[in-house]
Parts: C-alpha cells; sequence; structure tokens
C-alpha cells in the first residue's frame, strides 16, 4: 500500500522550526551503493574468533566504512533482492522487488505493446528518488552504475530526474574498457556485446564517454576497446589493465577512478546553500574481478602487517584489493564533504544491492550465513548496512538498529526528511489509461518510512516483509521455499583452495545454469539435472522450510516439521501465496535490433534507443567509428538475417566463436590456487 506520513515525531527525529522562523535545512543525502558486497567481506562482520578469523581480519580492510558504522548506525536487518537490478529498481521505485522488477533483463529487451512496462528496469510512469527530491529543491546528481531500464530516454538515470548522470546502464562492463563482455555480464545479447556502456547525462550533453570526456576524469590514455573482441570466455584485457606486455593502462582509467574523480568534482562545486542528493552506486565488486596492480600489492603489505598469511587464492586477493578500493574511495568522498562544509548536515545511507556471490569467480565471503547471491538465504538478501553522517542524532551514534528495513524503505524515508509527499501520482494516472488498454497497472509505493524507527530504535516492519516469488520474512521467522541455490556455508577463507579443487564435483559454480543467456533466451548445455543440483548447491525446499533467523542466523535449523510452529509456517505459507497472487509481471519484450543500430548512430555506446525524440547530443562519428561501424553493420546484419531466425544455428555460431561453457566448471577457468604445495590437510575449506 503507499503511505502518506502526517506525524508529530520527537524533536530528535529532525529540528521543527517555530512558527515565523526559517524551516530547518534539508539534509544533504549521500546514498552509497555497493554491489556484491560478501557480508565478512566488512570489517565490522569480522572479530577474528574462529579457526581463521584472525587471517580474515588480516585480508579484510575497510578503516572508512568501518569508522562511518561506528560513528553512526549499523542496520542489522537490512534486506534487498537476492539479484541486482531488482534492488536497484526497488530502490529508486519506492515499491518491493515483486511490483516493480524480479528479474534481470538486457537492455535490448523491448516489447513495443506496451509503451509503460514494456522494457527492463522500472516502468517508464514510475516516479523516481531523484524526480520526488528535484521536486523538493534538491540538486541531483548520480555516479556509477545504474541497471533500473534504459530502452528510452525516460528510463535512464535522467528521465528519473537526475541533473547529472556519469555511469553505465546494465548489470556490469568491463572496469578498464567500458565494454560488455560476456565476462562482466554473462551474456551475449544481438549486439554481440560489441559496444561500450559509459555515458554523460546531463542539460548540455547526452552521449557516450568520449576520450576527451575520459580526459577530463583523468584518464589521458586510450582503452583500446575492440569491438570484435567481446564475446570471448576471457576478458580482453586482463584483472590489472594490460593488454599486453607492451600496452598497459594507467590506474587513472580504472573505471572506478574515473567515477571517484566524477563524485568529487559534484561535491566540490556544490553550493551548500541547497540540498544535495548525491548516488554514488559502485561498480565495486561485481564480476568481472579487475582492480590496479597498486592496490594488490596493498593488500599483500597490509595482511603481512597484520600477521597473516599470504592469500592462497587469485580471486580471493582481487576480491580483497577491490574491497580496498572501495573503502578508499568512500573515504576520499567523505573527506570531501567535510573540506565543504556539508558533514555536519549529512546523511549518509550505505548499503549493498544484495549479498555477495560465493560462486567462481564472484568470490564474496557471506560467513556466518548461508548461501549468496540469486539466492532468498542471508547470505543472498542481508546486506551490509548502516546510516551515518552529522545528520545522525548523537543520542543514536554508535548504536546498532535490528529492526528490519527493506531496500525499498529509503524512498519514503529521503521523501520524509525532504518534506513530500511518497505517493506517486504519475503512476495513478499513468493507471487510468493502462487499465484502458488491458495492460498490467502499475503497484503503489510500499515505502514504510524507516527515519524515526532508526532513530527511536523500532521495528517499522512487524508485518510479513514480502522478499521474493520463494521468500517472506515476519521476524524473527522466515519461510524460504522452492529450489534455492548456492545453498551451502562457506568456510571464513572463502574461495579457498579446496573450492578450486572440488568446483568440477560439488560447486559452487557461476550461475551460467541458471543466468546465462544468448539473445535473450537461456542456454540449455544440456547437463544432467542431477550434475545441475551438484554444480549449483540447489536445496529443494518445497512449500517452505522455517527458520528463526534472530535465534539462528546462520538459518542452521529448519523448523517446518517441529509441530509447535505448525501455525507460525501455515500464516506465511499463507502469506507468500497471497503475495505471488498480486506479483507485478508485464510482458518485457524480446531482443530487437534497432538497439545495435543506434549504437552505432551514436559512436558505439549503448544507451536508449526507442522513443528518442532528440535525446542524444550531435554526434560526428570519427573515421575509427566508420570503420568499426562497417565491421558492426556485417556481423549484426548475420545475427538479425540467419541467427535469430534458427537456434540451432545461434548455438553452433555460439559453441564457435564463444566456446564449450562446460569448462567453466572447472575451477581453474576463473581462479587458480596460489599455493599448490598444500596437502589436503593443509587446504583450508
Amino acid at each position: 500500500m503507499a503511505f502518506c506520513v502526517v506525524s508529530m515525531l520527537p524533536l530528535l527525529l529532525a529540528p521543527v522550526a517555530a512558527v515565523g522562523e526559517n524551516p530547518p535545512p534539508k539534509p544533504h543525502v549521500l546514498l552509497l551503493l555497493s554491489d556484491d558486497y560478501g557480508w565478512a567481506n566488512f570489517g565490522i562482520h569480522n572479530d577474528g574468533s574462529g579457526p581463521h578469523g584472525k587471517q580474515l581480519q588480516a585480508e579484510i580492510s575497510t578503516p572508512n566504512l568501518d569508522k562511518l558504522a561506528k560513528e553512526g548506525v549499523v542496520l542489522d536487518r537490512h534486506y534487498a533482492f537476492r539479484i541486482c537490478s531488482p534492488s536497484r529498481s526497488s530502490l529508486m521505485s519506492g515499491r518491493l522487488a515483486m511490483h516493480v522488477n524480479w528479474v534481470n533483463t538486457g537492455i535490448t529487451d523491448f516489447n513495443s505493446k506496451d509503451p509503460v512496462s514494456g522494457s527492463g528496469g522500472i516502468p517508464r510512469n514510475m516516479t523516481g528518488m531523484a524526480s520526488m527530491l528535484k521536486s523538493a529543491g534538491y540538486k541531483t546528481h548520480m555516479v556509477g552504475k545504474w541497471d533500473a531500464g534504459a530502452a528510452t530516454p525516460e528510463h535512464t538515470p535522467w528521465g528519473r530526474g537526475f541533473d547529472n548522470f556519469v555511469g553505465y546502464l546494465q548489470h556490469a562492463n568491463d572496469y578498464w574498457q567500458e565494454g560488455i563482455g560476456f565476462t562482466s555480464t554473462g551474456e551475449i545479447d544481438v549486439c554481440l556485446d560489441k559496444f561500450v556502456d559509459f555515458h554523460v547525462y546531463n542539460e548540455t550533453f547526452k552521449g557516450g564517454v568520449t576520450l576527451d570526456i575520459a580526459r577530463e576524469m583523468g584518464c589521458l590514455k586510450d582503452t583500446a576497446h575492440n569491438q570484435s573482441a567481446a564475446t570471448g570466455l576471457a576478458p580482453a584485457i586482463n584483472a590489472t589493465g594490460c593488454l599486453n606486455a607492451s600496452y598497459c593502462l594507467p590506474e587513472s582509467c580504472y573505471e572506478e577512478a574515473m567515477l571517484r574523480e566524477r563524485a568529487l568534482s559534484v561535491i566540490r562545486n556544490h553550493e551548500a546553500s541547497s540540498p544535495l542528493f548525491l548516488f554514488y552506486t559502485s561498480h565495486l565488486l561485481h564480476t568481472p574481478l579487475q582492480v590496479p596492480q597498486s592496490y594488490l600489492e596493498q593488500v599483500d603489505k597490509l595482511v603481512l602487517e597484520k600477521g597473516g598469511q599470504p592469500f592462497d587464492t587469485v580471486n580471493r586477493r582481487l576480491y580483497a584489493a577491490m574491497t580496498l578500493y572501495l573503502d578508499d574511495t568512500i573515504g576520499v568522498l567523505v573527506k570531501a564533504m567535510k573540506e565543504m562544509g556539508l558533514w555536519d548536515n549529512t546523511l549518509v545511507i550505505f548499503t549493498s544491492d544484495n549479498g555477495g556471490p560465493i560462486y567462481e569467480p564472484g568470490s564474496a565471503n557471506n560467513y556466518p550465513l548461508k548461501g549468496g547471491k540469486y539466492s532468498d538465504w542471508e547470505g543472498g538478501i542481508r546486506t551490509n548496512a548502516f546510516v551515518s553522517g552529522g545528520f545522525v542524532p548523537s543520542a543514536r551514534r554508535g548504536s546498532k538498529h535490528s529492526g528490519v528495513i527493506s531496500i525499498a524503505d529509503w524512498y519514503g524515508l529521503v521523501a520524509e526528511l525532504a518534506g513530500v509527499d511518497q505517493e506517486d501520482k504519475a503512476a495513478i494516472s499513468a493507471n487510468e489509461q493502462l487499465a484502458k488498454l488491458g495492460l498490467p497497472l502499475l503497484k503503489p509505493v510500499d515505502s514504510v518510512p524507516q527515519w524515526k524507527h532508526i532513530v527511536e530504535g523500532t521495528n517499522g516492519r512487524p508485518d510479513t516483509l514480502y522478499i521474493s516469488n520463494k521468500a517472506v520474512l515476519k521476524y524473527p521467522y522466515k519461510l524460504v521455499a522452492g529450489d534455492q541455490v548456492y545453498s551451502i556455508w562457506s568456510g571464513q577463507l572463502h574461495p579457498s583452495c579446496r573450492t578450486i579443487k572440488d568446483l568440477e564435483k560439488i560447486g559452487p559454480v557461476v550461475p551460467v545454469l541458471d543466468d546465462v543467456k544468448l539473445f535473450g533466451k537461456k542456454l540449455d548445455l544440456g547437463v544432467p539435472q542431477e550434475k545441475v543440483n551438484a554444480l549449483m548447491d540447489i536445496e529443494h525446499c518445497g512449500t517452505g522450510k522455517l527458520f528463526n533467523i534472530e535465534e539462528d542466523p546462520s538459518e542452521l535449523k529448519d523448523l517446518s516439521n517441529d509441530p509447535s510452529y505448525a501455525n507460525i509456517i501455515k500464516m506465511l505459507q499463507a502469506d507468500l501465496a497471497k503475495f505471488n497472487e498480486g506479483l507485478f509481471d508485464p510482458d518485457r519484450g524480446s531482443p530487437v535490433m534497432e538497439a545495435c543500430w543506434n549504437a552505432m548512430k551514436i559512436g558505439g555506446y549503448y544507451g536508449p534507443y526507442a522513443h528518442l525524440g532528440g535525446f542524444y547530443s550531435p554526434v560526428k562519428l570519427t573515421h575509427h567509428q566508420v570503420e568499426q561501424n562497417v565491421i558492426a553493420k556485417r556481423d549484426l546484419d548475420y545475427v538479425e538475417k540467419v541467427l535469430l531466425p534458427n537456434r540451432t544455428k545461434q548455438i553452433e555460431w555460439f559453441e564457435e566463436h564463444v566456446g564449450d561453457l562446460r569448462g567453466l566448471f572447472k575451477g581453474e577457468t576463473f581462479d587458480k590456487c596460489l599455493r599448490p604445495e598444500l596437502t589436503d590437510a593443509q587446504v583450508v575449506v
């Protein structure tokens, strides 16, 4: 339901102006969203206990995040969706994921028969968080990953109310070249993953990040993106930015370095008299695992200084270095906010879009929680989160909040602090026309304004929370149903050499059997279901397993067969069934070639391609871009005329140009044990 908040809150919640006085300034909002952040990869979740606790502490270094969390309020029960695009759509729209978008849909998917919901991400007529805050006088900026729709201009961050956007639109891209090759997104689209996903949208320019724009953000060297090298099982560039021994990109060309510079520019050029909304949504820690060499050297040094042993796997080392980079970036942004005199009236919101991916090569660690990304276990949906900044009441700083919070609730919280109504009038208006056309109606805002509850330490969601089509939570009880992937508990040091050694038999492998697509359709590798169950660590939960996650946060003890919990499980099963009757499931369409032809017109960049209405700035193609288009036209004509009509030919093409995906089941494909001399008895599980 939609909540219209009218309340008299204690003075502790926000300052109230006396009659005749000017109203208090609205807080600046620094919304920090990490990507695929593992529970155990956050320093505050490591106390050094357990058989390998000291080594884990040595490997994970997050001093800036730890400090912010300890100076603010740690949100111990913050829940997101199990994968990224639905969580991001939920965050920006204020709807629970099942009421806005619960699938990762590619940017090329389009259904012309539904002008509102016929593509990926947030439907066009839902009001975004930035639009809402803009109406309250905020200056709105976004830097980083979007992944909430981009088929039309209205779907983009610009269309959702951000005055300025610098970043990328899809699930992931390469950190060095900004292309969306197979190793970034896990799929090959109808454009053969040829184009770059890195953009600038503002009042004066809308288009791709050109060499000149990249230079303004510190990158002084051509990234040498090759459109013809996007579909291989290995990235075109290595983890530290080298194409070969003679051509390496400088650290300033690392995508996160450019995004950091852009965010710093926003902060340093902001007039403190206006409220600021900066949505910094880092690519880190999503695959591909790539990071500057200097950060690998830093984590190696830190581990030894803390008395730890060297990393024993390539991916665990990469993930730790990327975590350190994320932490450094947030530290730099906070420092800039303080230097500009913004900090005392700033609310920092930090969370992740889902739990950490424990499969290879995701390489996160959710210890001691069960499961990870793609699952409804705590490791997949319970995320690292806190609020901090000068706006947090001093009486609450240094505390932990145990009330249940959904990622959808930030929409209502910032609306409340900005003094605007969260009711989505644009969606209500659109529903009048959608009803006449017989198309799916837009759901109302689900967000629960949580500021009062965070400040007072109360549970803002005592009723059943609709987590997904397979899970509900009525704290402290949680129902998990259906088939759940990655149903395992990772050790304190994950992934390990043992993980790599055993991957081909028991997983957890990359979700190649569940979410990898060719031209918008799931790839069938012909693997027997028994093998799938083992490699994806699938647990069959049927109509539901019940857990008391307060007493059993690791979900070790299923209570569903205990007669004393019969009424609780029956109630939650009924709630889940009722919720699923009302899920939002429009026809998102199928891949269209127009997305590719448009990318060629604007210089080789993905972006909106429908209902453009003069959206893009004029582009004069370079000689190199013209040459690339000749090759792209040849290749994509073949896709459109030969491959798309014939699935058999698609599979044949895939096997010839990409390779046999069954090789991804082998540990050494994506990771490497750095200490092969260890015996089985010495290998950490």
